[in-house]
């Protein structure tokens, strides 16, 4: 069922907070175009989607993600996950399909991907570690065997770190933060000065301010590359959301659509904010050294690793930086200006004096 401007009421919407933001799923050739490819895909896997429940659409800047209720000999489960990425987000179809070749027990197997058009089908992956978190909403000790093995992940991965740039994962390399962080800061100004009659960015949003912050990360980049530990992929929002505990023991990670190729250690900063929100900063060494553990093979001391998580736990918030300018085209100034605003609010935590961990 469509309004008159084309807009799917069929379906159950979550906007978030962008009620207003133009999404691609408002385009009804679009939203045919990729539900369609859906439906195929479904049907070459012995699948279709259910009549009998809606689909779950949840609509952001920076993608499209639909929940289609399917139905079928061939699964036991009862719905697929289509996503859809803006072209700066695209690479995330083909890494998801490539990850499934490289490490496929520590990821979601997709269906189907379309690499042109960035868009992935997947199947459900089970119940979210956030799920297991709330029934043991005091031990912290449930974050280590996921660190553990998200760890050994990245490790595996460092070989592939030019096929990873090859599929267009954004490189943000240790030697090119610096780099990385000129541009952040000239988006910054970009936005906030096409934006400027929005009053917004806040006034503390200062590139000015940004820019002096450059001596110290060029140090601390320098310092953490002298260290020889290689780069390899960071997903860049590691938090409870983004993983799946499908079984007793065994995590998969999904979500890559922050991803980069960095130093593997700037993964750690997401995952340490959370576990500091939820049970304080006592719950850090504990689950630092399970991190990095897989980590010690090659004849690093633990003074050595230690300090190299911290120098990545404050270039982290590059990573995080760059992500908020992935958005879809036509995005509104608001929208715009929102994500140079929280771009902005990362890079400043380069100021602070205290490291994160």
């Amino acid at each position: 069922m469509h309004d008159n401007d084309g807009a799917d009421t069929s379906a159950i919407m979550d906007r978030g907070q962008y009620e207003d933001a133009k999404m691609p799923w408002d385009q009804a050739t679009w939203r045919n175009e990729a539900l369609g490819w859906a439906a195929r895909e479904l049907t070459a896997r012995g699948l279709r989607e259910s009549g009998t429940a809606r689909r779950g659409v949840r609509l952001r800047p920076w993608s499209v993600l639909v929940r289609i209720p399917v139905e079928g000999a061939a699964t036991t489960s009862t719905s697929v996950w289509l996503k859809a990425n803006p072209p700066a987000g695209a690479f995330e179809a083909p890494l998801t399909a490539a990850l499934a070749r490289w490490v496929p027990e520590y990821v979601l197997e997709p269906l189907a991907v379309d690499a042109d058009r960035g868009w992935s089908l997947l199947p459900d992956g089970g119940e979210l570690f956030r799920q297991v978190l709330d029934r043991t909403p005091t031990d912290p000790r449930a974050w280590e065997e996921p660190l553990r093995q998200y760890a050994t992940m990245q490790r595996t991965l460092v070989p592939y770190t030019k096929d990873l740039e090859q599929l267009g994962v954004p490189s943000a390399r240790t030697t090119a933060l610096p780099q990385v962080f000129d541009e952040t800061v000239e988006f910054i100004r970009s936005v906030m000065e096409q934006t400027a009659a929005l009053r917004h960015p806040a006034p503390d949003v200062d590139p000015t301010t940004l820019r002096a912050l450059r001596p110290r990360l060029l140090n601390w980049s320098e310092e953490l590359a002298d260290l020889g530990i290689p780069d390899s992929l960071d997903h860049s929002d590691l938090h409870d959301g983004q993983l799946f505990n499908p079984e007793p023991g065994r995590y998969t990670f999904f979500d890559w659509g922050d991803a980069a190729v960095s130093h593997p250690f700037c993964s750690f900063l997401v995952p340490a904010g959370r576990v500091t929100e939820r049970y304080g900063p006592d719950a850090l060494p504990r689950l630092r050294d399970a991190y990095l553990e897989p980590w010690t093979t090659n004849g690093r001391t633990s003074k050595e690793l230690r300090r190299a998580l911290t120098l990545a736990g404050r270039l982290g918030v590059v990573g995080r930086a760059v992500s908020w300018g992935r958005h879809f085209p036509g995005a509104s100034d608001e929208t715009r200006a929102a994500g140079a605003a929280e771009s902005a609010r990362w890079l400043r935590q380069l100021s602070y004096e205290e490291p994160p961990f």
